[in-house]
């Protein structure tokens, strides 16, 4: 007997959209907009990838979005853990009806937020060159690119902080549409503005001459690369805004009360103790990321040769892509878990994981494929040089399918994390990356000084290896009976 029959009459309204009705149906129209929402956050960055391309010696700026877009993650990520965490928080009470308990959830999340904020943003603006220089050993004009832009993207990133956490929010009472709405704008915002910050009143590729009268008209100067950095720093602080209002001003929302701000630590302990692993584990991802960039630095590029630099920054954009739509599938299977859990429905929260894992592997095949039969085109159409293209290619022919797993890992996780269950998922991709891939990099790329075609094999296996962990555990339904 399926058990939204027997689900609580008390259930809020907002809770039952998740709790009621064909499953597999609730969960694709909950997730897709989520996944739309990452999908042109991607797309969008590749814009900018492309319009960088486009200038003039664009290969420093393009090695320099690669190595920036993987430290800021660093920070991104240690705020998602709070994100995570709050969702899971939300999510459980609004499924028992406790409405006073997401308010407290939400807006000491939001305070949590603001000092992470602080801290990062500091880092940003006094230690941006120690971090391009001397962590990432980049090299001449590619530092020089990359220094500037960290510092403005780093030092502002209180915009994706709370642009992460607003839009969390709003997804842990089912208000999938607007969370997907705020990522949908600040990106389009940052598109508009990139065609004016990035050429400003100087030549512009073709099909981007209309924006030179409007940049001349404001005096608007050519930032280039830099430019790119101001462009989402702003698209992303407008949906802030925008967010906080609809949160604010929502009468079923969280209802706002200055009280409501003042530290209450048995509630930040709370939202820390279920976040902190869920930070850990994508800053491992990340930090696995970081090594490979630096492995790469050290190993096969030199001052006057950034091929390999530049061909995989092209191909870890085109990866976000396969990782974000993991992240809208998890995203939905997190509010779900941690509702369906709050409502007493363990066997239909479990099913809800494997259904948006389902979903995300038919995105991912998809994509996987486009990417190696297309790989050549696509590659190209941000680098024709010969060297990146050959590069690129060895790259997705060898990680692209393995973007299925990924991305199984990435639901199956988040899932997870939406019953609160968060530090399993760290133990899995720490065994995998810190215990497995990161050594076998190590060995290939500086003991026995190997192609790099042999690291990325080592990147593929990785991501097959964590999905089937993570297959393994969560079909064990442990994660259902965490206390929160």
């Amino acid at each position: 007997m399926d058990q939204t029959v027997t689900m609580p009459k008390t259930v809020d309204a907002a809770a039952r959209k998740l709790t009621h009705g064909p499953l597999a149906w609730a969960v694709g129209k909950f997730g897709l907009p989520l996944v739309v929402g990452m999908i042109l956050h991607t797309a969008f960055n590749l814009v900018d990838m492309f319009m960088i391309s486009r200038l003039p010696n664009s290969g420093p700026g393009l090695a320099a979005l690669g190595i920036c877009d993987m430290v800021t993650a660093v920070a991104t990520i240690l705020s998602n853990g709070i994100s995570t965490a709050t969702v899971a928080v939300i999510s459980r009470r609004l499924g028992a009806n406790d409405s006073v308990g997401v308010q407290r959830a939400a807006w000491q999340s939001l305070v949590l937020v603001a000092g992470f904020s602080l801290v990062f943003g500091l880092v940003g603006v006094f230690g941006h060159d120690f971090v391009i220089r001397t962590v990432m050993q980049a090299k001449g004009e590619t530092a020089d690119v990359a220094s500037r832009y960290l510092q403005v993207l780093m030092g502002g990133c209180f915009s994706i902080f709370f642009l992460l956490q607003l839009t969390a929010i709003l997804r842990a009472q089912g208000h999938a549409k607007s969370a997907a709405f705020l990522l949908i704008l600040g990106n389009l915002i940052n598109l508009a503005l990139n065609f004016l910050l990035i050429y400003g009143e100087g030549p512009s590729p073709a099909g981007f001459e209309w924006a030179q009268p409007i940049a001349r008209a404001l005096h608007v100067p050519r930032m280039e690369v830099q430019g790119a950095a101001w462009s989402t720093l702003i698209g992303r602080t407008i949906p802030c805004i925008i967010g906080a209002l609809l949160i604010g001003l929502s009468r079923r929302g969280p209802k706002f009360r200055l009280a409501l701000l003042k530290p209450m630590w048995v509630e930040l302990r709370n939202i820390l103790q279920i976040g902190w692993p869920s930070s850990a584990q994508f800053v491992l991802r990340v930090m696995a990321i970081l090594v490979f960039i630096s492995l790469i630095n050290a190993n096969y590029t030199t001052v006057d040769n950034q091929s390999a630099l530049v061909a995989y920054s092209i191909c870890l954009r085109l990866e976000t892509m396969a990782l974000f739509i993991g992240m809208g599938w998890g995203a939905a299977a997190s509010s779900f878990v941690g509702v369906n859990i709050g409502a007493g429905l363990h066997a239909r929260a479990k099913r809800a994981g494997y259904i948006a894992a389902a979903y995300n592997v038919a995105f991912m095949l998809v994509l996987g494929i486009a990417y190696l039969v297309w790989s050549k085109q696509i590659i190209g159409f941000f680098d024709e040089s010969p060297e990146v293209l050959r590069v690129g290619r060895q790259y997705l022919l060898r990680v692209g399918l393995s973007y299925a797993a990924l991305g199984v890992g990435v639901v199956l996780s988040q899932a997870m994390t939406g019953a609160g269950e968060t530090l399993a998922s760290l133990i899995i991709d720490a065994v995998a990356i810190v215990g497995l891939t990161l050594p076998a990099t190590y060995l290939v790329a500086e003991t026995f000084g190997a192609p790099y075609t042999i690291m990325f094999w080592t990147i593929a296996a990785s991501n097959v290896l964590a999905a089937a962990a993570f297959l393994f555990y969560y079909a064990r339904g442990h994660f259902l009976e965490k206390k929160l």
